[in-house]
């Protein structure tokens, strides 16, 4: 199985507004790296985020070992305090009988941490991590496109 190094981000210029995703992947030891990258018109920043894991993973061919490097707590806590999970038994309804936002990301994103064993790790956004703000620049980068397509899971 490879070991995969994995850094997301996401981007929003307003929140709404125009939004970007990124990832930066790395097989560890390896010098070879890909950046992928995307956007869309109207969109939020968790979304971005979310998606940002989820594009990252379908990148992988074959099920990987992967440590996955985001600085959206959201997204880490979601998948590793098993909240994700939790609201998926629960019919997408969190502890407050309010409904999940961003269901249409989170059930893309449920396979693949079935596929991969994904390990999540956060860290703290624009402190000069290289990887982290790489991605940062894509996802910023992204979301000032003037051709972006409309995020059809988004729902104001």
């Amino acid at each position: 199985m490879f070991k995969v190094i994995i850094h997301t981000d996401g981007s929003c210029l307003g929140n709404p507004g125009p939004g970007g995703w990124a990832a930066v992947l790395k097989q560890d030891g390896a010098e070879r790296r890909k950046e992928f990258s995307g956007g869309y018109r109207l969109t939020t920043n968790n979304r971005m985020e979310i998606l940002a894991v989820v594009e990252a993973l379908r990148q992988l061919r074959t099920p990987c070992d992967v440590d996955l490097y985001t600085d959206s707590t959201y997204v880490c806590n979601s998948v590793e305090k098993g909240w994700l999970r939790s609201w998926q038994k629960k019919g997408w309804i969190k502890a407050n009988k309010k409904p999940v936002p961003n269901v249409d990301l989170w059930e893309r994103l449920l396979p693949l941490l079935e596929k991969h064993k994904v390990r999540m790790h956060w860290l703290r956004g624009h402190t000069g991590h290289p990887e982290n703000e790489r991605c940062d620049t894509l996802a910023r980068t992204e979301a000032a496109r003037s051709d972006l397509p409309p995020d059809t899971g988004y729902m104001p």
